[in-house]
C-alpha cells in the first residue's frame, strides 16, 4: 500500500537538539516520586498508581463529542478477591489536555475516591449475597468518587458522589453486571457522562516482544497475553466544545492528550506516572530513563536531550535491522519526531487532511514538542475503521488518538521500520494479535465489560 504524508521542516526539533548536557537534571528523581506503566523498575510494587493506557477519540456515535478513557492496575486476575481492586484514595487520577501545542496543560480532569466499607471486623466478604444495584446492601464495599475540571482560572466539580462499578466477582455474586455498569454512569452538567469502575483489559498484544523481538523469528507471536484480564477505568465523553481552543474546535481542532497519577507523599502531591502515546516509555525511554520520565512533564520534553536522541535513533529501528535485516532508515529520524513529538503535519492542503494543524492555526501558541496523545477532532469517525490507523490509510486512527480497535503494537513496529518514510508497510511484521477478545461497545464508555472467570480457565 502507498502512504501520502508530506513533511515540513520541525522547529521545536532544533531547539531539542541544541540543549546541553545539562538536560539529564530536568529527568532528576528520587524514590519518592519514581514510577511508570509497569515497564519501569519502580513501579511494580505499586499497581494502584500504574497507569497502563490512554484512548482518545470522536466517539463514533455522537460526532460533536470527544471520548478520553484511561486505565490503571495492570493484569487484575478476575478472581483476585477478597478484596479485588479498587482505586487509591489520597491520590488524583488525571486526564490532562493541552490545546493550544504549547505542552502546558489548559484542562484537567482529575478523579479523587473514597472508600464505604461497610465490612468492619464481623466478614471478609466483598459481598455477602446477590449485587443487583449499586445501592444494594449486600455490597459490603464501595468506593465514591469527585469530578473536577480544573483550567488555569479556578476548578469546578461536575460530580461529587459518583459511585464506581465494583470488581466484578461472579456470576452468583453479580448476576447482571452490565446493569450495574450502567447505573455507574453519570451525566454531567451541560452534557457529557463519565464512568469508573472495572473494565475488560482491552490493549491487545503479544507480549513476547521483549524476548528479542519474538524470539527473533517471529515464531513467538499470535498468544493475547492480556486475554481476560481486567483494569480499572476512568472515562469521561464531552462536547468538543469544552476540550477546543477558546470553545471553537473550528479555531483550532487539534488536542494533546495525557494521563497522570498523582500521589499524596505526606506533605503534597507528586506525579507519579504518566503514559500519552502508547509504549513509549515500553520502547523508546532506555531502562535508566524510565522512573523519571514518568515524573516528567510534557512541557520539559523538549529539553530532554537524551529523550530526543532516543526518537531520532531509536533502538527498535536497530534491533528490527539487527535481528530481521529490516533495514532501519537514516537518522535522524524525523518521521517519529512527528509521531512523537510533534503530530504528523501536511505544509499544504485542507485542514481535514492534516493531522496538525496546531502549526498553521493563527489561534494557536508557538508549537513545543512534547510527548503527548494528538487528537484532531475535525476528522469525523470512520465509517470502516482499520486497525492500522494512519498507516492504513485510516486518517481517524492512531497516531491521531487512539481508538480502543487501534492495533497500536503493529502500527509502531511498522513506523520504526519506516513504513511513514517508505509508504509501504513491512511484510509479515506483525504480533498477529490483531483485535481485543471481546468486542467493544456501540456506546460511551465502549470498553467491553469486565471478565469473572479467571484467566486460567479461559
Amino acid at each position: 500500500m502507498e502512504l501520502r504524508i508530506n513533511r515540513r521542516a520541525l522547529v521545536g526539533l532544533g531547539l531539542a537538539a541544541a540543549v546541553a548536557a545539562s538536560s539529564l537534571a530536568v529527568l532528576r528523581t528520587d524514590s519518592g516520586i519514581a514510577s511508570s506503566h509497569r515497564e519501569a523498575p519502580a513501579i511494580a510494587g505499586d499497581p494502584q498508581h500504574d497507569n497502563t493506557d490512554l484512548y482518545a477519540f470522536v466517539s463514533p456515535d455522537k460526532a460533536d463529542t470527544v471520548t478520553l478513557l484511561a486505565n490503571w492496575i495492570p493484569f487484575e486476575e478476575p478472581q483476585g478477591g477478597p478484596n479485588f481492586y479498587p482505586f487509591a484514595t489520597k491520590s488524583r487520577y488525571n486526564i490532562k489536555i493541552d490545546n493550544d501545542g504549547d505542552a502546558k496543560t489548559d484542562i484537567t480532569y482529575q478523579w479523587t475516591f473514597r472508600n464505604e466499607d461497610k465490612r468492619g471486623t464481623t466478614t471478609f466478604l466483598y459481598n455477602n449475597g446477590p449485587v443487583t444495584s449499586l445501592n444494594d446492601p449486600n455490597l459490603l464495599f464501595r468506593q465514591r468518587y469527585t469530578l473536577k475540571r480544573i483550567t488555569p482560572g479556578g476548578s469546578r466539580t461536575l460530580v461529587d458522589d459518583g459511585i464506581v462499578a465494583p470488581s466484578n466477582v461472579g456470576r452468583a455474586s453479580m448476576p447482571n453486571y452490565a446493569t450495574l455498569r450502567d447505573q455507574s454512569i453519570k451525566s454531567l452538567p451541560g452534557g457529557g457522562r463519565t464512568f469508573a469502575g472495572q473494565s475488560d483489559e482491552a490493549f491487545f498484544l503479544d507480549l513476547r516482544v521483549f524476548d528479542l523481538l519474538y524470539r527473533g523469528d517471529l515464531s513467538g507471536t499470535g498468544n493475547d497475553t492480556t486475554k481476560g484480564y481486567n483494569v480499572n477505568t476512568v472515562a469521561i465523553q464531552v462536547p468538543a466544545t469544552d476540550v477546543a481552543l477558546k470553545g471553537d474546535p473550528r479555531r483550532n481542532p487539534v488536542i494533546g492528550v495525557c494521563s497522570t497519577t498523582d500521589k499524596f507523599n505526606g506533605k503534597n502531591f507528586v506525579q507519579v506516572s504518566r503514559l500519552c502515546n502508547p509504549l513509549v516509555n515500553e520502547v523508546v525511554a532506555p531502562a535508566g530513563l524510565k522512573d523519571a520520565f514518568n515524573a516528567l512533564d510534557p512541557s520539559k520534553d523538549a529539553d530532554v536531550k537524551a529523550l530526543v536522541n532516543r526518537v531520532t535513533d531509536p533502538e527498535v529501528a536497530r534491533l528490527l535491522e539487527a535481528i530481521y535485516g529490516i533495514k532501519a532508515p537514516a537518522t535522524p529520524r524525523t518521521d517519529l519526531v512527528e509521531i512523537f513529538l510533534t503530530g504528523i503535519a501536511k505544509q499544504n492542503g485542507p485542514i481535514k487532511a492534516d493531522l496538525n494543524s496546531q502549526v498553521l492555526n493563527k489561534d494557536a501558541g508557538k508549537l513545543r514538542p512534547s510527548e503527548q496523545l494528538r487528537l484532531n477532532m475535525s476528522i469525523p469517525p470512520a465509517k470502516d475503521p482499520n486497525r492500522l490507523g494512519v498507516l492504513g490509510g485510516d486518517l481517524q486512527g492512531f497516531p491521531n488518538g487512539r481508538r480502543l480497535s487501534d492495533d497500536v503494537v503493529d502500527i509502531e513496529l511498522q513506523a520504526m521500520a519506516g513504513a511513514a518514510l517508505s509508504g509501504k508497510l513491512v511484510p509479515g511484521l506483525t504480533d498477529k494479535v490483531d483485535r481485543n477478545d471481546k468486542p467493544f461497545g456501540q456506546t460511551f464508555p465502549y470498553i467491553p465489560l469486565p471478565s469473572n472467570v479467571a484467566v486460567n480457565q479461559r
